[in-house]
């Protein structure tokens, strides 16, 4: 297979004690022409500081080496900048506590290489506790160790529980990611998506719009296999987000405007039916999805978009 560029990025924000092992994780890739992009948003501990002190392996190592610090300006702003820098034919995300397994990037390059109507490729996510011990989930997410014992061995085990998509025919649709992002952690995906979605918003869920403006127009693919480490421990976003149920909201509002004045002859053909719901829901006077139901209940939200997709067809024309 002929080794394209690659480009790694990596938003940090107070890591310090991991961002180190999370470049050593791309160090250790298996697949060799990389380079390697990240940006220090602003982090009150010592996370620049580890990144210089690691800087000189990197530069032994990857085709290019970018490294920054600026002021603090969140996560989609990072994102931003983060893409503005790519050289890469292909990108690879990964968090700055995550891991990648030696071969991850290998293997879903691999995939998009030899498929090339898929513009998305994903592995699943063992659980590493802060000390980087395999780890699992009870029912209620809490951290146990024995296998025996857990309700979650892996992230995707969690993930099926109410969005059980991973199959074929409906993982990476936009049906499916309308109801909230279940797409793992560590995927590799063309640089020209970017170009065709455009910059993150402010405010938004990043992962679900993003995951929403891919599905738009690209295939994904899931590779039954563990690829990457998710990191739980005491400081997860997911954990200290207060403010998680607004930005998902944004993020509907978001999208339902976008839908509204897009050109949809654009759009792959399967999502049709779904970009029907504003107007389905709108005749029988529910003014948002979210006002009836919580975006984190895809169960219900699923029952929803069974029941529009049956009828959406004849409102097609007040699109």
């Amino acid at each position: 297979m002929e080794e394209f560029l690659v480009s790694v990025i990596i938003p940090a924000y107070n890591h310090e004690k991991y961002i180190q092992k999370t470049i050593k994780s791309i160090i250790n890739q298996t697949y060799k022409n990389i380079e390697l992009i990240i940006i220090d948003d602003g982090s009150s501990d010592s996370t620049w500081q580890k990144m210089q002190e690691i800087k000189p392996m990197c530069d032994e190592r990857f085709a290019r080496v970018h490294f920054e610090t600026k002021p603090n300006e969140g996560v989609t702003k990072t994102l931003n900048r983060l893409v503005s820098l790519i050289n890469g034919r292909y990108v690879f995300m990964i968090a700055s506590d995550d891991l990648a397994k030696p071969e991850a990037i290998e293997k879903e390059i691999g995939f998009l290489a030899a498929n090339p109507d898929y513009y998305l490729a994903v592995g699943n996510d063992d659980i590493i506790d802060g000390s980087g011990i395999i780890c699992y989930w009870d029912k209620k997410r809490n951290t146990v160790y024995d296998k025996n014992k857990a309700e979650y061995t892996t992230f995707v085990d969690f993930l099926k529980k109410n969005r059980n998509f991973f199959n074929d025919k409906d993982f990476g649709t936009y049906r499916s990611i309308f109801g909230g992002n279940y797409i793992p952690n560590g995927f590799t995906l063309k640089k020209e998506v970017f170009d065709k979605i455009g910059q993150y918003p402010d405010g938004i869920f990043e992962d679900w719009w993003m995951m929403l403006q891919i599905s738009k127009y690209y295939k994904m693919k899931y590779l039954d296999e563990v690829l990457y480490s998710y990191r739980w421990h005491s400081n997860n976003s997911i954990k200290k987000s207060r403010n998680m149920s607004q930005i998902e909201k944004n993020t509907l509002n978001w999208e339902l405007s976008f839908l509204k004045n897009a050109d949809k002859t654009e759009f792959r053909q399967e999502i049709y039916d779904t970009i029907n719901l504003p107007v389905i829901l709108k005749q029988r006077g529910i003014p948002f999805l979210y006002e009836e139901i919580k975006i984190r209940r895809y169960n219900k939200q699923q029952k929803i978009i069974k029941i529009f997709g049956i009828t959406a067809y004849s409102f097609e024309k007040d699109l």
